[in-house]
Order: C-alpha cells, then sequence, then structure tokens
C-alpha cells in the first residue's frame, strides 16, 4: 500500500471530535447510499430528504455512477495520472483511486474531505496500488490555498503535469455569497495546461417543487444546500474546453441506453472540462 497522510503516518496526530449531533452531507450521502457510518441527525436529514425526493438514494447511486465514468474517462482516454477529489465522502465501493488504478496502476489520488469520520477511515479503506499512490488530507473546499499548500499533495501529485480535480456533489454546499466559482478558480489555476475538471452539482431546473422541499430539510437540518441552474453551472467551466456533450443531466452524460424519459430521472448536472 502506498499512503500518506493519515494519522498513522503521525502518531502525533489526534483525529478531531465528531460532532454527531449534527448532519453532515459526506454521512448523509453515506447514509443514502446503503452505508453504516452515520448517525442519527445523518438519518434522520436522510429520511427528510426522501420524503421531499422519493428517489433521492436513486439519485444518489446516479451520480456516485457518474464519477466512475468521468474517472474511467479521464484515465482511459484523456490519460490523466493524477486526480485531486474535494469533499471525496466517506469510502465505500467505486473509489476514485480505484477506478483510475483499474485502467492505470500508477495513477496518483488525493482525496480531501473535511469530515473527522472520513479521515478515521481513509487508511483502511483506501488502499493504493503500489505502482501508484493515495494520500488524504483533512481541509475544506472553502480554504483552496491549504488545500494546496499541504504536504502530503506536495509529494504525492506534481503539480507540473495534469490534475483532474474533481468536485462530485460537493459546490452545492457553498452559498452564492461564499463565492464557489472562485474557489474552483483558484484551484484550476494552480493547475497545468492539460488538467481537467469535473463536477456535478442538484438543480431544481427537472423538479422545482421536489428540490425546494430537499433544500427546506437540509437547511433545518442545518447543512447547507444551494442548486444551480445549467448556466451556473456551466459557469464553473468559464475558460475551459468542455468535453462533450457539455453540461448535461447526469444520466445523458457517457451513459448509454438510457430511455429518454429517465435521462432527468436524476436531479443532477454533470460536466468535464480541459484546461488548455
Amino acid at each position: 500500500m502506498a499512503m500518506s497522510g493519515s494519522p498513522a503516518d503521525d502518531p502525533g496526530r489526534r483525529l478531531p471530535e465528531i460532532n454527531t449531533s449534527v448532519a453532515h452531507p459526506a454521512r448523509v450521502y453515506d447514509y443514502l447510499l446503503g452505508g453504516k457510518d452515520n448517525f442519527a441527525a445523518d438519518r434522520a436529514l436522510g429520511d427528510a430528504l426522501a420524503v421531499a425526493m422519493p428517489s433521492a438514494r436513486e439519485m444518489f447511486r446516479a451520480n456516485r455512477a457518474f464519477l466512475g465514468r468521468a474517472v474511467r474517462y479521464l484515465a482511459a482516454e484523456a490519460c490523466v495520472r493524477q486526480f485531486l477529489d474535494v469533499g471525496t465522502g466517506i469510502p465505500t465501493a467505486e473509489n476514485t483511486h480505484e477506478v483510475a488504478q483499474a485502467v492505470a496502476p500508477e495513477s496518483r489520488i488525493v482525496y480531501v474531505d473535511n469530515d473527522p469520520i472520513v479521515l478515521a477511515h481513509a487508511r483502511a479503506l483506501m488502499d493504493s496500488d503500489p505502482a501508484g499512490a493515495t494520500a488524504f488530507i483533512q481541509a475544506d473546499l472553502q480554504a483552496p490555498d491549504k488545500i494546496l499548500s499541504d504536504p502530503a499533495l506536495r509529494r504525492t501529485l506534481d503539480l507540473g503535469e495534469p490534475v483532474a480535480l474533481m468536485l462530485i456533489a460537493i459546490l452545492m454546499c457553498i452559498r452564492d455569497d461564499e463565492d464557489p466559482w472562485g474557489l474552483v478558480s483558484t484551484l484550476m489555476d494552480a493547475l497545468p495546461p492539460g488538467s481537467y475538471l469535473a463536477v456535478t452539482h442538484p438543480t431544481a431546473d427537472f423538479s422545482p417543487g421536489e428540490v425546494a422541499g430537499a433544500v427546506a430539510a437540509t437547511e433545518q437540518g442545518g447543512v447547507s444546500f444551494t442548486p444551480r441552474s445549467q448556466a451556473e453551472v456551466a459557469a464553473f467551466f468559464d475558460g475551459l474546453d468542455l468535453v462533450d456533450p457539455g453540461v448535461v443531466p447526469i444520466q445523458a452524460w457517457h451513459l448509454d441506453g438510457v430511455p429518454p424519459g429517465a435521462i432527468q430521472a436524476a436531479y443532477y448536472y454533470g460536466a468535464v472540462g480541459r484546461k488548455a
């Protein structure tokens, strides 16, 4: 196993206390995907989301499937060998490094999340192929400079070579007045030409009523949730060359055999773009 940045690498490093009384997006996601690393507050919010959006669990699975397709495309077709996965969530099947290293064992991946429970599971669940490497950083997307300067990132990734920045179902946690577009630009500006950005983002475009209910449930649960329009999601890719088919419902991105009526069944947009 090749991994850095975990507590086992630093005996003096202690895990921060986990606040189990407040829901966290990573743990809510884990619950709705059928995981066990969640608490009562996370399950309560997950259940409220499922009431507001009855197909929420299927949507979360579709979002996870997009991650796999995007990573396979980046590793197999774009020949990317480095990935920075911010807001990775609690490890489950088909993690970024597993998908990338199945294509190219030498792939190197840095995971970033601000939930201590993700850090607690990182070493056990994120084994790397010996030819590549993985690392985990406990940090927040809202502190991009801290991510970029972290020693674990610098040890694992060569920022002189292309990197795929994966922002899968994370940007909706950042409100407009917190400038998520600027945060993405800061990260992409630090990456060289030939790098990629992959994003999925919830939207109210397909079912405004259900998504309004989900927003109300998450806000009541103490979690920020900002769905965005296709144009707002496209703005994350300003200055990048979009990979076909552009900013589309995730069920329409490199997925064959989906009936036309089911294209918008998952209320997410997804896209991948390349930095020229």
